[in-house]
This record gives C-alpha cells, structure tokens and sequence, in this order.
C-alpha cells in the first residue's frame, strides 16, 4: 500500500526534526486549526521527501535560501539547520553555504547565519556529550 504524503511528511519530519508537528500545532493550532499539518504534508511530505534532489542537497539550498533571506528568518533556519545534520551535512559544509550567502544576502546575513549555526552545532555537540 502507498504512503500519503501525509504519512511521509509525518515520517519525515519526525525523523529529522522531532515534536515539530506537536510544538506548531500547540502554538498555533488554536488560531489555525490543521495549520501544523498542512506544513508537515507540504514541505516534508510533497518537497523534502521528492526523489529527484537528494535530501541533504535539499537542505543545502533550504539554508542557503533562509541565510540570504536574512534575520527574520533565524528560528526557522536553525531548525533547517540542525535537520541538515541529520540528514548528513557536515558543520563545515553548513558553514561554507551559509559563507557563501554573504554575496547575495550581504555580510550581515551570512555573519548571523553563522552565529545561527555555532547556536546549534553547540546545541547538538552538548546533547551529544550526555
């Protein structure tokens, strides 16, 4: 039997960013009923889990994308960052994407890219470490 895109989204989204469903759905949910959902279903479901780009490529282009776009952008850029990780990108590759934004968002993106990005790799390196 195939999966939904719900289903894979859902798959997906808990194997690389655990709870995100549940925390969207507690934060939002009462102004917009199914909202979490839809997102799960949408980027993890019907974008991420497409099979021609493979899933960390993916979030390369997702990182760079949020670096350039800039500040405003930060907490979804961790979160695409620490899935990047999972999905197999290494601190240095994340880092040189985010470097290579400051030609096309500016110095100050890419300089809070980074600091985004040292916020998770020490996130992750100390839930490691216990």
């Amino acid at each position: 039997m195939t999966k939904t895109t719900t289903e894979i989204g859902k798959d997906l989204s808990e194997s690389l960013n655990p709870g995100m469903e549940d925390a969207l759905d507690a934060r939002y949910g009462h102004l917009l009923p199914g909202m979490a959902e839809g997102v799960v279903d949408f980027a993890y479901g019907r974008q991420y889990a497409r099979p021609a780009l493979p899933l960390r490529d993916r979030y390369l282009a997702t990182i760079a994308a949020l670096t350039a776009l800039g500040g405003q952008t930060r907490p979804q850029l961790k979160v695409n960052i620490a899935g990047g990780l999972k999905a197999g990108l290494s601190q240095k590759e994340i880092a040189e994407v985010i470097w290579q934004m400051s030609l096309y968002g500016g110095f100050p993106a890419a300089i809070n890219g980074l600091n985004a990005a040292l916020e998770v790799f020490e996130e992750e390196d100390a839930a490691i470490s216990t």
